[in-house]
């Protein structure tokens, strides 16, 4: 892989990769939602797309500028969506683990539609039972009221996008807020006492440098989240970044991955020295035997996932899914009385494993047992020849028992995992 960061998308986040997907699964994901439940472990993630401004980094599904009318018919969308969902022989009657408001800016919606969204929501699943209900925050969306009602609401997981502390960083990147925004909305984060903070930073930002990029490491500490998650910058396809550059012939002044690794190691070590550990090749925590990522641990290790909104991702009784990708689509359908499903994949028992296997990866380390238990196979003697070729690129422990990647294999982990990948 190339040391500079080239346009497209470098980070795994599932396995087999989307561009397997199809609209010629969709009898598989049907046959899912109809088939019996399973004893897995359930959660749900809502897409909520809108956002005060598109980042140039942004890839997502998001819409900007939209009416009031459009963020209510939306909000009622989902609504009609979960208790579609909630009805079918797969969902029906299963109590949620953990629930993630994604975007987009969840914290877009003002408090009265959060309000009755989440009655709606609570009509047809409900989440007593769940262990995390994480919400995602953009700090220009956020007041006092709005935070309070996220605690009353039950959110009690706040994860707040902050990516930079410097302004001409987060103007240069087509980010909505400013640094003086932050600081506000974080002492109002503070002031509710939620279970669980999170702050996400972006290494190698356009316009950033070793300088700036400590100050808002610096900057982050100070805050003293209990989680911290750091994403190493990229450029896929479909971004302004990417397209400005086609458009003018010009590579867009992003840092090269040596050098973003190299900013993400000082931060953890940084954390490390104030008493975090590292939780994966992206966050460190304050508190591990206190604060956990039940979302992330729960979905990596195959947990089922509904999905509710636009262009939404889930996973299903062994098969993935995706909803329909635009608006009116996806509104046409659900206000239709229909699932709004766009495409899927049913993978193969190998998959499945492969799967579990490189997003546990990203954690830091496999637990052998448990995937040969769960699957029949065992990954240190499928992939013998791989482990030991990460043990000699110094990307991997000496093996003893279960494998467990180095600080370089961690900041590394996205280029490595197509190492297990089925050809």
């Amino acid at each position: 892989m190339a040391d500079q960061t080239e346009p497209g998308s470098y980070f795994v986040s599932n396995y087999p990769p989307f561009d397997r997907w199809s609209e010629a699964a969709l009898p598989a994901v049907r046959a899912a939602f109809d088939a019996a439940p399973t004893a897995a472990a359930m959660g749900l993630y809502l897409h909520i797309p809108f956002c005060r401004k598109r980042c140039k980094f942004c890839y997502f599904r998001v819409y900007t500028d939209v009416s009031a009318q459009d963020v209510e018919r939306y909000s009622q969308a989902l609504a009609t969506e979960a208790s579609l969902a909630a009805a079918m022989p797969a969902i029906s009657g299963r109590p949620l683990k953990y629930v993630y408001f994604g975007g987009g800016t969840p914290s877009f919606l003002s408090v009265r539609q959060l309000e009755r969204l989440v009655a709606g929501l609570h009509e047809s699943f409900g989440w007593d039972a769940a262990e995390e209900v994480t919400f995602e925050c953009e700090p220009g969306t956020l007041s006092e009221p709005k935070v309070q009602a996220l605690k009353q609401l039950g959110v009690t997981r706040v994860s707040l996008g902050v990516e930079n502390f410097d302004d001409a960083i987060l103007e240069a990147n087509g980010r909505a807020h400013l640094s003086a925004e932050i600081r506000r909305s974080w002492e109002w984060i503070r002031q509710a006492d939620f279970p669980s903070t999170n702050i996400d930073l972006i290494a190698g930002m356009v316009g950033e440098t070793t300088e700036s990029w400590q100050r808002s490491v610096d900057a982050a500490l100070d805050l003293e989240p209990d989680s911290l998650t750091i994403y190493q910058m990229e450029l896929p396809f479909n971004t302004v970044f990417v397209k400005s550059s086609q458009e003018e012939n010009t590579p867009t002044p992003v840092a090269d991955w040596p050098t973003k690794r190299a900013w993400v190691n000082w931060a953890f070590d940084r954390f490390v020295a104030a008493g975090y550990a590292v939780s994966s090749g992206y966050t460190l925590v304050r508190d591990p035997s206190r604060v956990q990522f039940r979302y992330r641990d729960m979905l990596w290790e195959g947990s089922d996932l509904v999905a509710l909104g636009v262009a939404s991702f889930g996973h299903l009784s062994g098969v993935h899914y995706q909803n329909k990708t635009h608006w009116d689509d996806y509104l046409a359908a659900v206000e239709a009385g229909e699932l709004p499903l766009y495409r899927g994949l049913a993978p193969t028992n190998r998959e499945l494993m492969i799967r579990e296997l490189v997003l546990g990866l990203k954690r830091g380390g496999i637990d052998p047992a448990r995937l040969e238990n769960k699957f029949g196979v065992d990954p240190l003697v499928e992939w013998d020849s791989v482990w030991r070729e990460l043990v000699t690129e110094g990307y991997l422990e000496p093996l003893q028992g279960e494998p467990r990647l180095t600080r370089r294999g961690l900041l590394e982990v996205d280029r490595l995992l197509h190492r297990f990948f089925t050809a």
